[in-house]
């Protein structure tokens, strides 16, 4: 049992923390690019689309690459960007991250794609804080409405939509009860500076998101 913990965590560490020979920028950049390239995929399927209501509406999105595996065990790990509407459009990026070890009767392994519209200023805040998000909890989660069918009539019944895209041997995934965290190390290296995850998302960061912007 130990020896299945210990795996679980290294595999964890593995998926959240950098490594050591990546140039400073460099993740941070592909993370972005990745981030762009999720929204494009949704974008492409009509019968998933998220309704352009409610990106309309939307006052923040959290975008992440989660992935998943294990044997009886299991455990996640995942990162991306949250941005939000300001002002004068969309902030600059704010690196989160998530992880976490559960058990349950599962055999293989996956990799979703999420993205989480912000319906409310509570749900940016609390990403704004520095601090963990728990989807779920105080912050209330619901699966988005989906398709052009569903644009019409659609009003916000949660502080957070969720939309997921899975591959591999998994199936059902959610991110409920998930906990998101502020990637410090990774805003800092994408600003070359300690700026706050607040001043990030009030448009303050002082960089864009370059071509994740151009695809909301």
């Amino acid at each position: 049992m130990k020896h299945t913990s210990f795996v679980l965590l290294t595999f964890i560490l593995a998926l959240i923390v950098p490594g050591p020979s990546l140039k400073a920028g460099t993740k941070e950049d592909k993370e972005v690019q990745q981030a762009a390239a999720i929204m494009q995929r949704f974008r492409s399927m009509p019968e998933r689309e998220i309704p352009r209501r409610v990106m309309r509406d939307a006052k923040g999105l959290a975008i992440l690459t989660v992935t998943k595996g294990g044997f009886i065990w299991s455990a996640k790990g995942g990162h991306g960007v949250v941005v939000a509407r300001t002002r004068n459009g969309w902030s600059g990026p704010s690196f989160i991250r998530t992880g976490g070890i559960g058990f349950g009767a599962q055999i293989g392994a996956e990799v979703t794609e999420y993205v989480l519209v912000l319906n409310t200023p509570e749900a940016v805040r609390a990403f704004a804080q520095n601090a963990t998000v728990q989807l779920g909890g105080a912050l209330s989660a619901a699966a988005g409405p989906v398709g052009r069918d569903a644009e019409a009539g659609v009003t916000p019944r949660a502080a957070v939509y969720t939309y997921s895209r899975s591959q591999g041997l998994f199936a059902g995934a959610s991110l409920e009860g998930a906990v998101i965290t502020t990637n410090k190390k990774a805003n800092q290296n994408y600003y070359h500076s300690n700026v706050s995850s607040a001043s990030i998302l009030s448009g303050h960061g002082g960089r864009g998101a370059g071509p994740l912007l151009g695809s909301l």
